[in-house]
């Protein structure tokens, strides 16, 4: 374990949700005792910024974050390659492609240094969709979906359409809610250059729940209602700047469904091999939880649900994040993904 460790705040990165990456990190270094706040530009450049400068940012959501100071490394491998303080761990405010999907925790174990967050084994396989279900194929109830390169649309639809009235579309890599499109029959297919996962429309409440260990185990939170108004769908307007939805935490549902969702969130954290944190998105149906998708590094803006959650269920973001770094510490995160302990 880092005794008084040296928490760097990392944030931003290459990925289109650099946006959420941002508040999570002004609401992370709101509830920590002034720790370095490192910007990861789009260009791979990293930069120091003053906390003051982070936190006067502005709609973080909907406008790109400009540091005021020159870059102090040209790119992450140089950053971590010679880092200038003591005692250093990570706290990953990290979102989608390139700091959630395993290159860049590989980066860290390679080189001993503590990050919070999955190791880079787990942070590969939950990132991918079509291999997160593959790994929890008959653990948890999922919908029928496929995996369909661009130019395969147009035939997986057709055929898809043929057994259900309405699909998802979504990218096979990728989170908040970004990509996301829902189809009924007849609807023109959206122009996609990137792997996508079609799944079946499943009608039903849709759920949302953390599991966090904060040093006895993985224990599930409070589960979230996301609710949508007529002809609305909980997409990244509507996560996060509240265009026709609504969350409710802790969820007002039957007790049964409850301790359904919290299982099933449970199972998918553990047997994909998630460290810390993670959150997982369900539909409840009439016949049953129906598993969506897990996320390694959840958002942990104001407006994010795992932090709603913390607070329903009695636990200060302070105290969580202080455990998130005092687990990063440990022994797991200094061996490569592949050798990592679950804790």
């Amino acid at each position: 374990m880092n005794v008084n460790p040296t928490i760097i705040v990392l944030f931003g990165g290459p990925s289109d949700e650099r946006h959420v990456s941002v508040a999570s990190a002004q609401n992370v270094v709101r509830a920590l005792d002034r720790p370095f706040a490192w910007f990861w530009s789009p260009t791979g450049a990293v930069h120091d910024v003053a906390l003051d400068d982070l936190l006067a940012h502005e709609r973080p959501f909907e406008v790109d974050f400009v540091p005021a100071r020159p870059a102090i490394f040209p790119n992450i491998e140089q950053a971590l390659d010679t880092l200038p303080v003591d005692n250093p761990v990570f706290l990953l405010a990290l979102h989608g492609t390139g700091g959630e999907d395993g290159p860049l925790q590989r980066m860290f174990e390679s080189r001993g240094i503590p990050f919070t967050g999955s190791d880079s084994t787990a942070s590969e396989i939950a990132f991918d969709k079509a291999r997160a279900k593959e790994r929890l194929h008959g653990k948890v109830r999922m919908a029928e979906s496929r995996v369909a390169q661009p130019d395969e649309l147009p035939e997986v639809f057709s055929d898809m359409f043929t057994r259900h009235a309405r699909l998802v579309l979504k990218p096979l890599a990728g989170g908040s809610s970004r990509g996301l499109f829902f189809l009924d029959r007849g609807d023109e297919i959206p122009r996609v250059d990137i792997p996508c996962i079609v799944e079946q429309f499943i009608t039903g409440r849709e759920l949302s729940d953390g599991v966090v260990d904060m040093g006895d185990g993985p224990i599930a939170l409070p589960v979230i209602e996301i609710e949508t108004d007529p002809g609305r769908d909980f997409d990244y307007a509507g996560k996060y700047l509240g265009h026709g939805t609504r969350e409710i935490c802790p969820a007002q549902i039957p007790d049964a469904l409850a301790r359904e969702v919290q299982e099933a969130a449970r199972i998918a954290h553990e047997t994909l091999g998630c460290n810390g944190y993670s959150r997982s998105d369900f539909v409840g149906a009439d016949d049953g939880v129906y598993y969506l998708e897990t996320n390694t590094l959840p958002g942990l803006t104001r407006a994010s649900l795992v932090p709603q959650e913390l607070d329903a269920a009695g636990i200060s973001f302070r105290d969580f994040l202080l455990k998130m770094v005092e687990r990063a510490g440990s022994k797991a995160h200094r061996l490569t993904g592949s050798q990592a302990q679950r804790l």
